[in-house]
């Protein structure tokens, strides 16, 4: 009597990104929204007068960012009408279902809290000038006074809102244990050290855009830079010795990511040139680089999300390689974050065009 033997051949099954470039620049633009809400608190909410210029740049990041990022969220749903199947069908064991109450909470009270702050200024300029702008800044200004107190207090509520945004945006990253390398508490931490440095360094850039290079600026971002830059390398080295030791499978993965996975993107790219390069700059304080080191960490806040995305999921479950990924060339891939670069430039125009950004002339011109 003979027997038969059947020979099964496992053969690992290669996946396509879910996550595509439009949730990386969501993830990307929210947190240099919180990142630079936090650069405008030390002026308009605890009244230290030396940051004052800071400040107000970084509320152009913080709200331009802030608008442009929700948008970018409902284009990766791929159906924007998705979206209100979030409040129809909530889900409190789901972050992602937290965040469709928090994000929108977090925009409208920023948006508050930059009119309570333009509001003085928009009734001058409609003092200065007789166009249909003019009397729609007198509109908009509802009395023009200018209010610390309200201030202060729409600031921490917005603060508090901030807060949520940043710790759903990590939380529903770090709880996918599917994914090791997302499956880590410092996940949701590095996410804001870096949206703090990217907010940092599109202010910067705009400093040499919009307010003439300003030193002082310059120089107070830049130790924004410093310490952030030191919060991301010291998380990166407690991930990576994590995984070094086989503490933690997630560390173990980045150690794959930063040697075998994505050496090229991650390593050298990233973390050597987007992040070590502008800490140097940075710490001389060189006022010629200022925009180099603001352009260099705008990229790395940015490409930081994509290694994190994108080669993290390219990262297989079970078996063996690296999957392959190309980036498309339509509105999943090159020409969704060209055009969401560009509804940001768009916002920018328009706000700095309209608004009084720079504040009342005759105290506070930047």
């Amino acid at each position: 009597m003979s027997t038969e033997s059947n020979i099964i051949e496992l053969i690992n099954v290669s996946y396509e990104v879910t996550w595509i470039a439009w949730g990386v620049q969501y993830f990307f633009l929210i947190a240099l929204s919180y990142g630079a809400f936090l650069l405008t608190m030390p002026y308009f909410v605890f009244g230290k007068v030396q940051f004052e210029k800071m400040a107000r740049l970084a509320l152009l990041v913080a709200i331009t960012c802030g608008i442009a990022a929700p948008i970018a969220l409902i284009s990766d749903l791929h159906q924007p009408a998705r979206f209100y199947n979030f409040y129809l069908y909530f889900t409190p064991g789901s972050w992602m279902s937290w965040g469709a109450f928090f994000l929108p909470i977090y925009v409208a009270l920023l948006m508050v809290y930059a009119w309570l702050i333009y509001r003085p200024a928009m009734l001058q300029q409609a003092k200065d000038q007789t166009s249909l702008v003019a009397r729609l800044s007198t509109w908009l200004a509802f009395g023009g006074v200018y209010a610390p107190g309200a201030i202060k207090k729409i600031g921490l509520l917005t603060l508090v809102a901030a807060t949520l945004v940043a710790l759903y945006t990590g939380a529903e990253v770090a709880i996918v244990a599917a994914r090791p390398l997302w499956h880590t508490p410092i996940m949701p931490l590095l996410f804001v050290v870096t949206g703090v440095s990217g907010a940092a360094g599109l202010s910067l850039i705009l400093n040499s855009l919009l307010a003439g290079n300003n030193l002082m600026v310059n120089q107070q971002l830049s130790n924004v830079l410093v310490n952030s830059f030191g919060l991301t390398l010291l998380l990166l080295f407690i991930w990576y010795i994590n995984g070094v030791t086989g503490f933690t499978s997630s560390g173990m993965v980045l150690q794959r990511l930063v040697t075998e996975y994505s050496p090229t993107s991650f390593t050298l790219l990233w973390l050597v040139f987007f992040t070590i390069t502008p800490l140097l700059l940075a710490v001389f304080k060189s006022q010629s680089t200022a925009w180099v080191v603001g352009l260099l960490t705008v990229a790395g806040a940015w490409l930081f999300r994509w290694s994190m995305f994108i080669d993290g999921q390219r990262i297989p479950k079970t078996g063996a390689g690296f999957y392959n990924y190309s980036l498309p060339l339509g509105s999943e891939g090159l020409l969704g974050i060209l055009s969401t670069l560009g509804l940001w430039v768009f916002l920018l125009l328009l706000i700095t065009h309209f608004l009084p950004w720079q504040g009342e002339k005759q105290n506070s011109a930047v």
